[in-house]
Order: structure tokens, then sequence, then C-alpha cells
């Protein structure tokens, strides 16, 4: 009998827990313009909290709300909290601007 084999996922960058206030829109369902926060945050994305249930590979905008940042993205993953809602880990795609943490050169 195979021996199972087991894959350990490992991120590419550390999430840093910060809470930033955030603009996430594009919901097929529900559409409208979710004023939101951040979980954690890095360069490539961020753990967002949402009202809405989202399916992985959903497409999204999302923004700063200071309007410092925005790129398309897509949600990586969606999951149920304890209490309401749903937190999504949020892909960006096609970055613009000064987002709170920076790629490596």
């Amino acid at each position: 009998m195979p021996l199972a084999t087991k894959f350990v996922f490992h991120r590419a960058e550390k999430r840093i827990l910060m809470e930033i206030p955030v603009l996430i829109d594009g919901h097929r369902d529900a559409p409208g313009l979710e004023s939101t926060f951040t979980e954690n945050v890095s360069a490539r994305g961020a753990r967002v909290i949402s009202v809405r249930r989202w399916e992985p590979g959903e497409p999204l905008k999302f923004a700063s709300r200071t309007g410092e940042f925005r790129s398309s993205a897509r949600v990586a993953y969606c999951q149920s909290l304890q209490s309401e809602g749903f937190a999504i880990g949020v892909e960006f795609l096609n970055p613009k601007g000064r987002w709170v943490v920076q790629s490596p050169k």
C-alpha cells in the first residue's frame, strides 16, 4: 500500500499583523462597495474581513481607504469566522500606488 504524500504550504512572504481600513468591490451576488479592514498584510496580498461569502478565484477590486493604493485582485480562500462574517485571502494582481508593505527588490 503506497504511503500518502503530505504537502506543506509555505508562504513566499511573511504576513504582518496590521489592521488597515480598505474597500473591496466586485462580489457577483451582492454588488456594491464594502468598507472593511485587513487582519494581516504582505507585499502581495492581505487577509480581509468581509460580511460576504466569496468564492476562491473570484475577482475583486481592492483599495486602501486613503486612496494611496489599489489593485485588481483575486480571492485565494474564504473562511467562515466563529463570529459573523468571513476572512478572505486576497492576492494582488495589478498593484498601483503605495501599499503598507513593499516587495523586496
